[in-house]
């Protein structure tokens, strides 16, 4: 593979960041339903499924940054495409769950563009640690993920079966990618780097909640 020059990663990273943050994401996947079941919302609900889905819809632009990111960062070509592999399927993400918000009357986070260079930057971190560092950071930020979506599983209106649905499949998905990035040699992340992830997440989470 040749080798990228300087201007090649900065038109890489840019292109990835204008179509996450301002096109409409198309997904490769139909999106998640429960076949015979409608959802009919109180105003109360409706607003509750639309913050929720507005936090897991800036989880999937995260994901497009550290994925582009670790991408760019990583030397060894079957990791790159393992990334680039693993950012097309988060993109379904991307766009189901702002389907679902346009559906909500909702809209995404005004602190997008924020939250992407965050991440983007975390994932060269990570990527400029190695790939077996670069590989943990995905497994763990998956498995918190996973963690978060099950929680929201438990908070969003039990009548809500479309943003059920989607996020049941997100939280099948992103327990696959932890798995994978584990097979492929995935190494433990300290605790106190777990911790700080953790906290990180819930600092976006709660403004994302509501801004």
């Amino acid at each position: 593979m040749q080798t990228q020059t300087p201007l090649d990663i900065a038109l890489i990273t840019a292109d990835n960041a204008l179509r996450t943050l301002f096109a409409k994401p198309r997904s490769i996947r139909p999106c998640p339903t429960i076949a015979g079941e409608h959802t009919a919302l109180s105003a109360p609900e409706k607003a509750l499924s639309g913050a929720l889905m507005r936090v897991n819809h800036v989880g999937e632009v995260c994901a497009q940054a550290l994925y582009a990111a670790q991408a760019l960062s990583t030397r060894d070509p079957e990791l790159r495409q393992h990334f680039i592999a693993a950012s097309r399927e988060e993109s379904d993400h991307l766009a189901w769950t702002q389907t679902r918000l346009d559906e909500l009357g909702a809209r995404p986070s005004l602190l997008n563009p924020l939250w992407y260079a965050g991440a983007f930057g975390l994932g060269l971190i990570a990527g400029r640690l190695g790939d077996r560092l670069s590989l943990g950071f995905v497994a763990e930020t998956e498995r918190q993920v996973e963690a978060h979506l099950a929680e929201h599983l438990e908070r969003l209106p039990a009548g809500d079966f479309e943003s059920r649905a989607i996020v049941a499949q997100m939280k099948t998905d992103e327990a696959r990618h932890a798995q994978e990035a584990d097979d492929s040699g995935a190494a433990a992340l300290p605790a106190p780097v777990k911790y700080l992830m953790r906290a990180s997440a819930k600092v976006m989470t709660t403004a994302a909640h509501y801004i």
